[in-house]
Order: structure tokens, then C-alpha cells, then sequence
């Protein structure tokens, strides 16, 4: 039991955020009566706050640094604009149209960087400043009009489903079998991680304690996939945020670059003195976040099947408050790419609860406001307290 509270304290901040997520999602299927948790809404809750987790994996690189990019949702509807224009009304092919987008938000990554990293320019100055840019930029292209609709091809992204090879019309059976591939090789991962930290003496759960754990996430694992085989099966893109997580948490925690961004968060100056090329970590990492930023300004106008000019508004408030929900400090240095999902899904379980209780926008807004202070208030508590 004090090995598992010792564990416990040192991840506060972690299993903190997801036995919230857990009780939230626990407060509201019972105030809705059980229409939270239904296949159907289950399914919209991935789909409605896809764009916003994908915001929120780059806004955590930006934080981790100590910083933040206020652009993101201008970008997301200047890339939109420029995907309607090319696709719509250029009808050059989709894939094409995607690739284009993307390189367009790298430059535009490319564009702020400079001046944040290599100018010397305060992030918030020079993102405030994009967003003005781009949200003017995007009314210049659409000329205040929505272009519409897409090609059904450029929505599969955000509003596709991966097809059932096994089923009939009932079950979705890939679906079900996707889940227990998932539940084998995170049980396959997790021993080996626990061989690996018990050959170097550090501290591990019971054997007891590490068996109920795995139970309790296969448990989570299955019953999630059968709620999606219950609909229409696995979103497409949530296989795009699945690979996304994957990948940013493998550099976050694996590679040079991520403990680079890491140890820039921790301490600039010490870290350029360890021989951490810091300018050049803190212009990737803008780069990244407007590569992103065009990523979910793809699968927003996909989704919506349209280029508004009001799209992207308030994208970047939810993925600041996602990450701060989700455990990443305001000062840099701390957090996870996990952590940051987490915090997502805890903004979009109370956006849908409070939408189908019919709480008003501006309740909803201010509930919002008071849960972002909670959290970052609890990461300031726990700091100092770890500091003492």
C-alpha cells in the first residue's frame, strides 16, 4: 500500500486528471440519463473534438517550452480556405489538395518561428499577430462566403469509419477484434516495461496491484471498441489520432529532440549551455504546431464539408485549456502528450454533457473558465507542495 501511494504522489498529476475524466463521464451519464454513453453519442464525441485533440498534442510542444501559439485557429481556417479553393474550386485531386495544406501550414509554422526563435519576438506578440493575419487573410479568400461542399473523398478523414471485413450488418466485428489485438499488445508492453524498470531497482506496483491495473484498462479497452462496434465502428479519425499520440509520445519521451524541448522548458539558459541548440528546438516546434493547426483545419472543414470564415473560432482557447487541464505546467517542462488527450476529453465530456442537458452556451463557457482555473491552480498546489 505506501509502494502504490509513493506511485500514486509522483503521478498526481496524471492518474489525477483521469479518475476526473472517470467521474465526470460518471456525473453526467447519470444526470442524461444514459444518453452520454450511448454508441451513437460516443461516437460524436470523437468525432466533434477530434481537431481539438490534434491541436492540443502540438500546443503541448509549445508549452512544454513555456510558451503558446495563440494562431492556431486562424490557421486551421486559413488552411480550410486554401483546401476549398484548391479542391472545390480548382478540382485538383484530394490527395494533392492535402498535401498543399500541409505545406502551407508548415510555412506559415516556418514564417512564426523566425520570429519567435531567431528574433526574438515574444510567442504571445507574434501569435496574436497571426491571428489577426490569417483570420483577415481567410475573409480575403472566402470573400465572406462558405465554399462548399467538398468531395466525398476529402471527408472520409474526419467523417469515415474503417470498413467491417467480418461483419453483417450487425456487430461491427473489425471493430471488436481491433480491441483485443489493443488490449494484447498493451498487456505485452506493460511486463516488459515493468522487467525493464525492476532490472534497474526503481520502484513497481504488486504484483496484485499491477494485475488490477491491467485488468482495469482491458476492461476500458473492450468496452470502449464494443461502444464503437455497437454504431458504426472505429472513426477514421480517430486512427489518425491514435497514430498521432503514438508518435508524438515516442519523441516526447524517446528521442533527443523531445528531451531537448523538455530540458528547454525546464531551463532555457541552462539547456543552451548543456549544448541544446535552442533556437532552432523552439522554431520546430512553431513549425509543428502550424503543420497541426493545418491538419485540423482539414478535418474541421471535412467534417463540416464546408470553408467557412467563422470557422476556427475559440480552436485555440480549447487546446490551451486541454493541455492545462491535462496536466502540462505553465511554466514549462512538464507534461505529457497523454496527459493532454486526457484533458481534451474532459473539455469535450463537458461541452456534450452540458449541450444535452441544455445548459446555455454562456453557463457552458463559464463552467469552462472555472474548471481551467481548477486545474491549473491544483498544478501550482501540487508543485509547491512537491517543492517543500
Amino acid at each position: 500500500m505506501e509502494k502504490f501511494k509513493s506511485l500514486f504522489k509522483s503521478n498526481i498529476r496524471q492518474y489525477g486528471m483521469g479518475i476526473a475524466l472517470i467521474s465526470i463521464m460518471i456525473l453526467f451519464q447519470i444526470l442524461t440519463k444514459g444518453i452520454l454513453l450511448k454508441p451513437l453519442n460516443v461516437t460524436n464525441l470523437i468525432l466533434q473534438n477530434s481537431y481539438i485533440l490534434v491541436l492540443a498534442i502540438g500546443m503541448f510542444l509549445c508549452i512544454l517550452t513555456g510558451n503558446i501559439d495563440l494562431s492556431v485557429g486562424s490557421v486551421a481556417a486559413f488552411v480550410g480556405a486554401i483546401s476549398a479553393m484548391l479542391a472545390v474550386r480548382m478540382k485538383i485531386p484530394v490527395i494533392p489538395t492535402i498535401v498543399l495544406s500541409l505545406i502551407v501550414g508548415g510555412i506559415i509554422g516556418a514564417w512564426q518561428g523566425y520570429w519567435i526563435a531567431y528574433v526574438r519576438i515574444p510567442a504571445f506578440i507574434v501569435t496574436l499577430a497571426g491571428m489577426l493575419i490569417f483570420r483577415g487573410l481567410t475573409m480575403v479568400i472566402l470573400k465572406g462566403q462558405t465554399i462548399a461542399p467538398f468531395p466525398a473523398s476529402y471527408q472520409i478523414i474526419s467523417s469515415g469509419f474503417i470498413p467491417d471485413f467480418f461483419g453483417n450488418g450487425g456487430l461491427h466485428i473489425a471493430t471488436l477484434a481491433i480491441g483485443v489485438i489493443i488490449s494484447v499488445l498493451f498487456v505485452i508492453s506493460e511486463v516488459n516495461k515493468r522487467k525493464n524498470t525492476q532490472k534497474y531497482n526503481f520502484e513497481v506496483l504488486s504484483g496484485g496491484l499491477f494485475a488490477l491495473k491491467l485488468a482495469a484498462i482491458i476492461a476500458i479497452i473492450n468496452v470502449f471498441t464494443y461502444w464503437l462496434a455497437s454504431y458504426k465502428g472505429i472513426p477514421t479519425v480517430l486512427i489518425l489520432l491514435a497514430i498521432l499520440i503514438l508518435i508524438y509520445t515516442f519523441i516526447a519521451n524517446k528521442t533527443v529532440p523531445g528531451r531537448h524541448i523538455y530540458a528547454f522548458g525546464g531551463n532555457e539558459k541552462a539547456a543552451k549551455l548543456s549544448g541544446v541548440k535552442t533556437n532552432k528546438v523552439l522554431f520546430w516546434v512553431y513549425v509543428n504546431m502550424s503543420v497541426l493547426a493545418a491538419l485540423a483545419g482539414i478535418v474541421f472543414a471535412g467534417r463540416l464539408n464546408a470553408a467557412t470564415p467563422k470557422a476556427g473560432v475559440n480552436f485555440e482557447l480549447d487546446a490551451i485549456a486541454a493541455c492545462y487541464i491535462g496536466g502540462a505546467s505553465a511554466s514549462g517542462g512538464i507534461g505529457t502528450v497523454f496527459g493532454c488527450i486526457i484533458g481534451g476529453l474532459i473539455m469535450g465530456v463537458l461541452n456534450n454533457g452540458m449541450s444535452i442537458l441544455g445548459i446555455s452556451i454562456d453557463w457552458q463557457q463559464a463552467i469552462k473558465g472555472f474548471v481551467l482555473l481548477l486545474a491549473v491552480a491544483f498544478d501550482v498546489y501540487t508543485k509547491n507542495k512537491a517543492k517543500k
